[in-house]
C-alpha cells in the first residue's frame, strides 16, 4: 500500500461528479496509525462533486474493523457501514472549520482521502467495545435510582431522605 493509492488530483477534475473505489485493510492501517484500531476491512466509495467554489466529497464506507473487547479480552469484528460527507471549501488558507467543513487552497494540487477515510473509521468506532455475545445483558445503568439528599436539617423527620422534586418528576417520565 501506497499514500499515492488514496491522494485523487483534484486541480485535473472537471467540474462534475467522479467516483472513486477503495478495499483496503491491515496494510492501510499500518500506513496511517494503529492506536486507535490495528486492523479490518473495508470497502469505501468516495464520491467528489467538483464545482466552482467547492468540492463535496460523500463516503460511502462498510466493512468490519477487528477490535477487542474490553471485557472479556477476546477480539471481535465489529461491522461499520455509515455515509458521511465532507465540503472542501476553497479560501486562502488551508483550515479545518469543523468536521464538516476543511478550507482549501486553490492551489492544493490532491486531496490525500486515506486520511479522512481513517479518521471517518475511527471517530465511528464505539468508546465501549464489548462481544456481541455482552449484548443481551441488562445495561447496568438501568437498576440505579439516583436518590438525592438533603443535609440533615433540624426536624422532627432526621432519618428520612429528602428527595428533590426534579428526580420526583424523572421518575414519573419512566
Amino acid at each position: 500500500m501506497r499514500a499515492a493509492d488514496f491522494k485523487v488530483n483534484i486541480i485535473g477534475l472537471s467540474q462534475k461528479s467522479h467516483r472513486f473505489d477503495y478495499s483496503f485493510g491491515d496494510d492501510f492501517f499500518e500506513f496511517y496509525g494503529t492506536s486507535l484500531l490495528e486492523s479490518g476491512q473495508f470497502n469505501a466509495q468516495v464520491t467528489l462533486d467538483k464545482r466552482e467554489t467547492l468540492i463535496e466529497a460523500d463516503f460511502a464506507i462498510q466493512g468490519a474493523a477487528h477490535l477487542v473487547c474490553d471485557r472479556s479480552l477476546e477480539p471481535f469484528d465489529f461491522p461499520m457501514d455509515f455515509h458521511r460527507k465532507i465540503l472542501f471549501k476553497y479560501g486562502e488558507e488551508e483550515k479545518e472549520l469543523s468536521e464538516e467543513i476543511v478550507l482549501i487552497t486553490r492551489e492544493q494540487a490532491s486531496l490525500d482521502l486515506g486520511q479522512y477515510l481513517y479518521e471517518l473509521i475511527t471517530v465511528n468506532l464505539p468508546m465501549k467495545r464489548l462481544h456481541p455475545r455482552f449484548d443481551n445483558e441488562q445495561n447496568d445503568t438501568e437498576d440505579i435510582h439516583l436518590v438525592y439528599s438533603s443535609p440533615v436539617e433540624e426536624s422532627d423527620n432526621k432519618d428520612e431522605d429528602v428527595i428533590d422534586p426534579r428526580w420526583e418528576k424523572l421518575k414519573k417520565l419512566k
